[in-house]
């Protein structure tokens, strides 16, 4: 099968290196890797490629980088590519009708929810927030609509206590297994219409929508802290400086929202108590919370904002 790979960030990368290792398992060929341009980053805003990039150069395929696909030519190169299938995980990019109809197969997407459950732009820090219970991948036969195309695959795993980070990682392994388990017999892995009376909007995180509501109970705002973890993560103002907050348990305690309520920098929430496990300042690497207190000690009695 003749294969078209398009991929942006690190979530993707399992599933191009899996697919390329069942090429030469099972006679697959990735054609062409489709990614998002370099972006600035880092010290000096140097261009740096996408992690999908990176490790397409490093596996010696042609990659391409399109700032669109909605031009005439773009899509005529795409089509030419003469694929069997598109496989498609965090692209970033909306594929138009004539892109999604190029393939034989169409494309396929490996959308990181159980659908029709958070569609969207932010599925993993939605569920999470949301304090589901689990949460999974699904492949997905694309269509011009968003996330709404018919499953093939589903697999699912616990939430528990994982961060949206650790999430990412699990779900970017367990994504490129079922693709590639669906690509191993299409057949096998017939089109399932979702039901669209029980789908939720997985909406873009902003980034005022990240500051702690200490007015919330302790246990929601446990799970807000691990569904923002590490990006776009958690954060309130102490003597007006942000500070994010990256990992946080529930604890015993009551007070006013925000109050700090002891040495253990123990915070009151509208209902119970969280207590940090770590924590970063601005322009300073991430912490625990031993280390942030000893510089940056909290009396109780500060109220948090």
């Amino acid at each position: 099968m003749r294969i078209v790979f398009m991929g942006t960030p690190d979530f993707a990368v399992p599933a191009l290196a899996a697919l390329h290792e069942l090429g030469h398992d099972a006679g697959h060929e990735i054609a062409c890797v489709y990614t998002q341009p370099p972006s600035r980053s880092g010290r000096g805003k140097k261009l740096r490629p996408s992690p999908v990039q990176a490790k397409a150069e490093e596996l010696g395929l042609e990659v391409r980088s399109p700032k669109s696909l909605r031009n005439e030519e773009a899509q005529g190169e795409f089509a030419a590519l003469d694929a069997d299938i598109a496989v498609v995980a965090a692209y970033g990019l909306i594929l138009p009708q004539a892109v999604l109809d190029a393939p034989t197969h169409g494309c396929l997407n490996i959308h990181a929810s159980i659908l029709p459950r958070w569609r969207g732009a932010a599925p993993i820090h939605r569920a999470i927030m949301a304090g589901d219970e689990e949460t999974g991948v699904t492949i997905m036969q694309m269509e011009a609509g968003l996330d709404t195309g018919p499953m093939r695959h589903i697999m699912k795993t616990p939430i528990g206590t994982k961060t949206t980070g650790e999430m990412f990682t699990e779900l970017g392994q367990m994504g490129a297994e079922a693709m590639v388990e669906v690509l191993s017999d299409l057949d096998d892995y017939p089109p399932v219409a979702q039901d669209d009376a029980l789908t939720t909007h997985a909406a873009k995180i902003d980034k005022a929508e990240a500051r702690m509501d200490w007015s919330r109970p302790a246990s929601e705002l446990v799970r807000h802290v691990a569904g923002l973890a590490p990006f776009p993560g958690a954060w309130f103002e102490v003597d007006d400086q942000r500070v994010k907050l990256l990992l946080a348990e529930k604890a015993d305690g009551s007070g006013a929202p925000g109050e700090v309520l002891n040495a253990e920098f123990t915070i009151a929430c509208g209902s119970g108590a969280i207590r940090p496990l770590r924590l970063q300042r601005a322009g300073k690497p991430a912490m625990d919370r031993e280390e942030y207190l000893r510089g940056r000690p909290a009396a109780p009695g500060t109220v948090l904002k």
